[in-house]
This record gives C-alpha cells, structure tokens and sequence, in this order.
C-alpha cells in the first residue's frame, strides 16, 4: 500500500528549507539543551542551596534557614584569613605573570635561530593540568627530596633545610610561584600574538623620530596591544581567583589552613564537611565579587582609553 503522505524526516526537511531560523535552533538544541543541565541549573540549585541547611550527611534534615549560612560565613576565621590569602593569591600572581609573560613575549617576538623550539619550550606549561603542576612543585619543594632545597643548600644561599610547604611562613609564598611560573604561558602566548600584529611601519617612523626601544615600546607597542593587554588580564585575574587545583595539588590548603582561597575553601566545605549550603554561599559570594570587579575593571580601563584619566 502506497502512502502518499510525506514522512515526518521530509517533512522536517521542508520546514528548515522554509525557515533557516529553525534549521540553527535544531543545530544548536543540543548545546542548548546541555548548557541548562550542567550550567544553569546547577547554579540557580546552588544559589537556593545557599539558603538551605544543606548537609551531605543529613539529607533528611534540609530545610530554608534564611541568611545564616552567609552570616556563619562571615564569623568563620578561615573565611576571613582565605579572603585575605585570596588578595595576595591574584594580585601578585597576576602581577608577576603579566610581566614576566609580556618579557618573554618580547624576546620571542624578535628572530633567531631556534625561536619556534623555544616558542614551544615556552608554551607547553599551559598544555598541562594545574594539578599535575601543583603535583611537581610539591616535588620540587619537598624538604627532604626536593630539588629546590638541594639547590639551595649547594649554592650556600641556606645552610637547613626549610619547610616550603609545611611552614606556614613560606606555604602561602610558595604556591603562588608555582601559580606564577603556570600563568606565564598565557601571557606569553596571547601578548605574542598581539605584538607580531603591530605594523613594522611604525616602529620604523619611531625610529626615524629617534626613539629608542623603551619609547617604542611605551608609545607603540603597549597602546597598540591594548586591547589584549585589557582582555588577558581580566580573564586570567577570574582564572586565578576562581581556580584551587594548584593549591590543592601542592598543599591541599595546609598547613593549619594557611594556603587556603575562596575557591579551595569552599571545595573544603563540600569534600570534607559536606557543608554544602556553606558551599553555596561562599560560591554567590564569589560571583558577586567577579560580577563587581569585571564591572569596575571594564569601566576604568574603558575610561582611561577615552582620556577621562
């Protein structure tokens, strides 16, 4: 028996060839479709567990306790001594990531020979895991083993042994050159790029003017590299902030708490307590913080381009 009516596939067929509009919503439907089950609704879950008495080992107690997991939150000692290590955590590894990474970006940029070797050499930290790196470091800093130790101690610069990692006075240090030394990569790769689009031309007229290479690279290359200075910069400060895998492949938080950011913190909640209202709570706390700087940021480097400071 013969049917003329069009099959259903045909009839999708038509509908697409009539409306492209439809055809894109079909292709991005799946993408669609695992956004909303691994991104937005674990966040606005998350924003209601803040507010919850939400304990992994208490399943059947969980019920709305309003704003105390936030007022808990702010009483807590370690939240204020993470918040604190948080600071110190972005700012100076931004800092020093930056502007290692825009020095080495500079010396690539030049010719010689062996440069796409060293382009790789360069490079390749960032192709790695910020736990396998936290892993390394927490080798090299070992205090028995360590690399960094035997060095020290055969160059004469310590006569002891010094417990990077086990010290509170030099953990905290310590991962964040680790931190430090993981984020030059990114830098270096992106600010490269930026600066191998810079015409030639105008160094060529700075030359002509007399300017030496730190005019040129005051009044030529910064302001042409503006725009990826601005982008990378804010982008890897959320990175740094939002990320806790090296910290806790080095010191897992230790010792006594004293490496520990919002981010691992709040991982501590959930691993160890269970906490995960606590969790929740620190979490909206950092994205309040990340939606406040990015707003700030993007304002005041917009306004310093267009003169108003």
């Amino acid at each position: 028996m013969n049917d003329d009516r069009p099959s259903v596939i045909g009839r999708l067929q038509a509908s697409f060839r009539n409306s492209p509009r439809g055809f894109i919503f079909f292709c991005l439907l799946p993408t669609l479709v695992l956004m909303l089950v691994f991104t937005y609704y674990p966040f606005f879950r998350g924003i209601v567990m803040a507010f919850q008495n939400y304990q992994l080992f208490d399943l059947t107690n969980v019920h709305y306790i309003g704003l105390d997991n936030f007022k808990n939150m702010f009483e807590d000692a370690k939240f204020k001594f993470a918040a604190v290590n948080s600071v110190y955590w972005v700012f100076i590894s931004l800092i020093a990531q930056f502007t290692i990474g825009l020095s080495v970006a500079l010396l690539l940029n030049k010719r010689f020979r062996g440069r796409g070797f060293f382009q790789g050499f360069v490079f390749y930290p960032w192709a790695l895991s910020g736990f396998l790196i936290g892993l390394i470091w927490k080798w090299m800093f070992n205090s028995q083993i360590g690399v960094i130790n035997d060095l020290l101690l055969r160059s004469g610069i310590i006569h002891e042994r010094i417990g990077f990692l086990s010290d509170p006075n030099w953990a905290m240090a310590s991962v964040i050159i680790a931190n430090v030394w993981y984020g030059i990569a990114f830098f270096a790769i992106m600010l490269l790029a930026a600066l191998q689009s810079v015409p030639s031309e105008l160094y060529e007229a700075g030359s002509m003017d007399g300017a030496n290479g730190a005019r040129k690279l005051l009044n030529i290359t910064l302001p042409y590299i503006m725009p990826t200075v601005i982008t990378t910069t804010l982008l890897r400060a959320i990175w740094i902030f939002n990320d806790p895998s090296i910290i806790y492949g080095l010191t897992n938080g230790g010792p006594a708490g004293s490496t520990h950011i919002l981010s691992s913190l709040m991982l501590d909640k959930i691993m160890y307590s269970g906490d995960y209202g606590a969790a929740s709570a620190i979490g909206i706390l950092m994205i309040g913080i990340l939606l406040l700087y990015t707003i700030f940021y993007l304002t005041v480097t917009r306004a310093a381009k267009l003169g108003d400071f």
